[in-house]
């Protein structure tokens, strides 16, 4: 199983304050947010973060050591430890094309295709474009979001899409999101 995450900021006391977290102190915070972390992932599982995952200079092994999965880092704004990390990640599950960056974006590659795109940086306060979403632990009650999940997301912004008349869909994305449609209506027919 995949797992997609961002903005954990562990060690960083100010992200508190800024993003009006629900807790005392970093130690709580960072306790919660592993804690959650560890309660959904197996070591089995690969965990893509999408960056400032802590508040460091260098690479915080000893945290990364306490957290379940196999882990592919994109690199954020706060993650000066990480080097050659790419800015952008392009990768298949289960057949879906996505695009992983921590920037949110308007469009990404191959985007009218039906391209999903996950982010994080924002914390919440951008709204998502098209099939896009922002994976930031601020938005996801502090857990990561597995591909189920996203999956689930995806195929109800397709459906919304597909049924407001005010969205002006060109015909390849159109396609594309009834083939998403289609997919899931299939699957939920199926018993899976």
């Amino acid at each position: 199983m995949y797992f997609f995450t961002a903005d954990q900021h562990y060690g960083h006391k100010n992200i508190i304050k800024y993003c009006e977290r629900p807790f005392a102190d970093v130690d709580e915070m960072d306790s919660t947010i592993r804690q959650r972390h560890n309660s959904l992932v197996t070591d089995d599982d690969t965990v893509v973060h999408v960056g400032d995952l802590a508040f460091a200079k260098k690479r915080p092994q000893q945290l990364i050591d306490t957290l379940k999965g196999k882990h592919v880092f994109i690199k954020g704004s706060h993650d000066k430890w990480l080097h050659g990390s790419p800015p952008i990640w392009e990768t298949e599950i289960a057949g879906h094309s996505i695009v992983v960056c921590h920037y949110a974006m308007r469009t990404w590659p191959r985007s009218h295709y039906g391209t999903w795109h996950v982010f994080g940086h924002s914390h919440g306060r951008l709204p998502d474009q098209g099939l896009s979403y922002d994976v930031g632990v601020d938005v996801n009650g502090f857990y990561p979001v597995s591909f189920t999940r996203l999956y689930e997301i995806m195929v109800a912004k397709a459906q919304r899409m597909l049924n407001d008349p005010q969205e002006r869909l060109i015909d390849c994305y159109r396609k594309a999101l009834e083939r998403l449609v289609g997919e899931a209506g299939k699957q939920e027919n199926e018993g899976g």
